[in-house]
């Protein structure tokens, strides 16, 4: 039992809703089908008279068959039977017509807000779960929620023939009719008792079918890895074990489904039963005509017929509940990121200050304890320390894709709290240190930050980097197809198109998150160019261990836990033979053009050396 249910835990956002919630939310989602729900309602009634319809012309005839012979009326009757056949077929083609297109605009939709809701979730949400979990919410369970809609169609059919025929045969033969419905009571106990069951089995399908996809996306993603540390077994033998529990898991909940009919069942038979035997007598007692007694026979399945569907789809009706509780959770989880404004945010001069921020990922780990520093506008600082710094941090609470918990965060003297964030970004530029491309051309990909540029306007700022010798490089120019997250590239490839991306975008502020970081020599070269024009007339945070990109910052910040402990440029900090000095002998010496082993060490006070050594012993709670 510890295996199947192992990480089948709801998600830290999923909450519980009961089904009258979840009806009204979904019925808010067929408000503007309110036409063609009132015309499948109208074919449901049609269809059902027609299914009703059938055994009382069988009754009839029998009893006028009985007393009168004629082969006429049996004609009459056959036509009658054909043509209710026929209409009760074309009124359910309709029915099923219409409603397959309701349900798929409205699952169209629903998949749009559950799309959009994940854009809208900040960064700590994706950090927190996982994407193949997410993608399971806004793929297979929005195909689900369409089963709950499709069912509840079916389900009101099924509910108005039980109704129909229920008062026909009270209307033949009360006593009788009261007889077939004593079995009432122990169908609609265990209809009622399946239902928590199969809610619970259907949240941990669902649940174990998150965790293949969120498996199977990680393999994908990381196949390069796999393969050069020869784990491909291992990675075989983790998506076994996920799909075999995903097996079972399912095999249990198979059984509960397929379990309940037979049972139900067997209790309709008992009623059919009853019916055939009380019924018979009454025949022979004269108390019923042969044609009731036959309609009895035959109306006492079209009633459990309903019965049962409705409690044997019961699980099928659950499983859409559970699959829209899922995406409806996904909608309702609560931003992390909480701005107290929507301002436009005019054209930037770039000035960022920090005031007494304190930051945390969680409520273990304090990555800013209180930290205070101002940018001035047009300023490039570039940070450096060791990992667990905060330089990350700083960088990604700029961008706003977290929340601080204290201070502030202004941004040209105005609170960034009170920003459109989509506004905001807009002067923003990020170059990340892996650089991310879509699938596509290279055009495409430098062109996504303003989608309305023109091909000259794309060519132009790609020729700025390197005097574009890079583009030379690729087989087809710019209409080089990348692949899937620009694969096709080199690393060195992807991050000068990821640099003409920002290029185009022309942001006030900057971001590199160590651009340079994974690039040869010569392509960083080619960076540098890049670079040199865009951080004229900007505002830059430079996250770098590179030297080169180093030397050219107006400010260098030295951070160690999130603490401001030197600043300056190189030189100056070169001499004061502090933390920076260390850091230099540590990570730096080696990239200087005139390096030689052994050589070019920094010379490191005492104090600082023994101040280094107990800040970098490890620690209960680290910082990222």
């Amino acid at each position: 039992m510890g295996f199947l249910m192992d990480g089948l835990d709801a998600e830290a956002y999923d909450r519980t809703y009961t089904d009258g919630q979840l009806i009204k939310r979904i019925a808010g989602y067929f408000k503007p089908k309110l036409g063609v729900v009132v015309v499948v309602s109208i074919l449901v009634v049609l269809k059902t008279l027609m299914d009703t319809a059938f055994p009382l012309l069988v009754s009839n005839g029998i009893d006028t068959l009985v007393s009168n012979k004629a082969l006429q009326t049996a004609i009459w009757l056959a036509a009658l039977l054909l043509v209710s056949g026929i209409l009760s077929w074309v009124f359910n083609m309709l029915r099923q017509w219409l409603t397959a297109i309701a349900v798929g605009d409205v699952v169209l939709q629903l998949r749009k807000d559950a799309f959009n809701a994940v854009m809208d979730r900040d960064m700590s949400f994706f950090d927190e779960f996982s994407s193949g979990k997410i993608v399971s919410r806004v793929t297979s369970d929005t195909d689900k929620f369409a089963t709950v809609v499709t069912l509840t169609v079916n389900l009101l059919s099924q509910f108005l023939l039980f109704i129909l025929i229920a008062i026909i045969l009270f209307f033949r033969s009360w006593q009788l009719a009261l007889i077939a419905f004593t079995i009432l009571p122990a169908i609609m106990l265990v209809a009622l008792g399946f239902r928590y069951l199969a809610r619970t089995a259907t949240q941990r399908s669902q649940r174990s079918m998150g965790r293949v996809n969120s498996n199977v996306q990680e393999a994908v993603s990381g196949i390069i890895v796999a393969k050069n540390f020869r784990q491909e077994q291992n990675m075989y033998n983790d998506f076994k074990e996920i799909n075999t529990q995903a097996f079972h898991v399912d095999v249990r909940s198979g059984i509960l489904y397929n379990g309940v009919f037979p049972v139900l069942v067997a209790i309709a038979n008992l009623g059919s039963t009853l019916v055939i035997y009380f019924g018979g007598h009454n025949v022979l007692n004269h108390s019923i005509t042969a044609g009731d007694w036959f309609l009895f026979v035959q109306g006492i399945a079209s009633l459990w017929f309903p019965v049962t569907s409705i409690a044997s789809f019961w699980s099928q009706f659950q499983l859409g509940l559970s699959a829209s509780e899922r995406v409806f959770a996904l909608l309702d989880a609560e931003p992390r990121v909480h701005q107290t404004g929507n301002e436009m945010v005019p054209a930037l001069k770039g000035e960022i200050e920090f005031q007494d921020m304190f930051f945390s990922y969680d409520d273990r780990q304090t990555v800013l304890p209180d930290f205070n520093l101002k940018i001035q506008a047009g300023e490039t600082v570039a940070f450096v320390g060791h990992t667990g710094a905060g330089k990350s941090s700083i960088a990604k609470l700029v961008a706003r894709f977290y929340e601080y918990q204290g201070g502030k965060l202004l941004i040209d003297k105005s609170d960034i709290r009170s920003f459109d964030l989509h506004d905001y970004r807009r002067r923003l530029g990020i170059v990340p240190q892996v650089p991310f491309l879509f699938s596509g051309t290279v055009a495409e990909n430098i062109r996504y930050a303003r989608p309305g540029a023109s091909d000259a306007e794309v060519l132009q700022i790609a020729r700025q980097i390197g005097d574009g010798d890079w583009i030379e490089a690729l087989p087809e120019g710019l209409e080089t197809q990348v692949g899937e997250e620009g694969k096709a590239l080199s690393m060195g490839q992807r991050q000068l198109v990821a640099l003409a991306r920002v290029l185009l975008q022309d942001p006030a502020i900057l971001i590199l998150d160590e651009a340079t970081a994974s690039v040869d020599p010569l392509t960083e070269s080619q960076i540098q160019e890049g670079l040199d024009i865009l951080l004229e007339d900007r505002t830059a945070i430079l996250i770098a261990h590179r030297l080169s990109t180093i030397k050219q910052a107006d400010r260098i910040i030295v951070l160690n836990r999130g603490r401001i402990v030197e600043e300056g440029n190189h030189e100056h900090l070169m001499r004061q033979g502090g933390h920076y000095a260390h850091l230099y002998n540590t990570y730096f010496r080696h990239q200087s053009p005139d390096y030689k082993p052994g050589e070019g060490f920094v010379e490191v006070h005492a104090s600082v050396l023994d101040e280094i050594d107990q800040a970098t012993t490890p620690q209960p709670e680290e910082v990222r």
